[in-house]
């Protein structure tokens, strides 16, 4: 079930989710080489706790971190650790938090140092995608035409959409209905409604689309080796258009 959220219940969203854009946004200033992902990780924690919220993935179906800290070939789900990041590396942030009854969710793919040009175009091409997609979250439309767009924009790039994981509902819970794949045929699925509060999280491969679970259980990385970039927002569906709920 579809769960739609009345104005004041969406206001109490933005503000877990202006926890999280703050988060990304320090995450920015942070990412460098030699730094690692398990200080990100510890910096998140601390602050996400000194705003009275609670990090959203720590201890869901056992996860053991704040962050999600997925470097170069990871896709999603990376474990914080005591790697260190290396100049031309890219990183994939993403972070969750509860406040006040509610979730948001939203991540975002740095570089590190100076990248390569190819690397510069995947993350372009993953972040226009992800606004792309926005942009078809309007009541009216169906959600398969965010999908879509997605997935047009990312296969125009000569990249490829992640089709193991998809974004999500969000709201009293960090995962809701509906799914929401990045790929797909426009014009199915449920018809998108004010009050819809979505997670949309294109995950663009450089080569192909399949991945693999490492044997911790949770870092997936592209099969073929290839790099890999991710963008997320928490979006709600409003009377207007819609709202990004993390965007500063």
């Amino acid at each position: 079930m579809i769960v739609l959220k009345s104005d004041e219940e969406i206001k109490r969203m933005a503000e877990a989710c202006r926890i999280v854009a703050e988060v990304l946004e320090d995450m920015k200033k942070n990412v460098s080489p030699g730094v690692t992902t398990r200080e990100l990780d510890e910096f998140a924690e601390s602050y996400i706790i000194s705003k009275g919220a609670s990090p959203a993935f720590k201890g869901y179906r056992g996860y053991p971190s704040t962050l999600c800290a997925s470097v170069n070939e990871q896709v999603v789900h990376g474990i914080p650790s005591a790697n260190k990041l290396k100049n031309g590396d890219i990183i994939s942030i993403d972070v969750g938090v509860h406040y006040n009854g509610f979730y948001g969710d939203a991540a975002v793919t740095l570089p590190v140092g100076s990248i390569s040009k190819q690397a510069q175009k995947l993350l372009a091409a993953t972040e226009k995608a992800l606004e792309a997609g926005i942009e078809k979250a309007v009541a009216g439309n169906r959600l398969s035409d965010i999908s879509s767009t997605i997935q047009d924009h990312v296969e125009s790039e000569g990249f490829s959409v992640v089709r193991t994981f998809v974004g999500h509902g969000i709201g009293r819970e960090l995962h809701e209905e509906p799914q929401i794949p990045n790929y797909g045929r426009p014009g199915e699925g449920p018809r998108l409604l004010e009050g819809m509060t979505l997670a949309i999280e294109p995950m663009v491969n450089g080569g192909s689309w399949e991945v693999n679970i490492l044997n911790d259980g949770w870092t997936a990385v592209t099969k073929d080796g290839s790099l890999s970039a991710h963008f997320e927002h928490t979006v709600a569906i409003t009377n207007y258009g819609h709202s990004i709920l993390t965007k500063l």
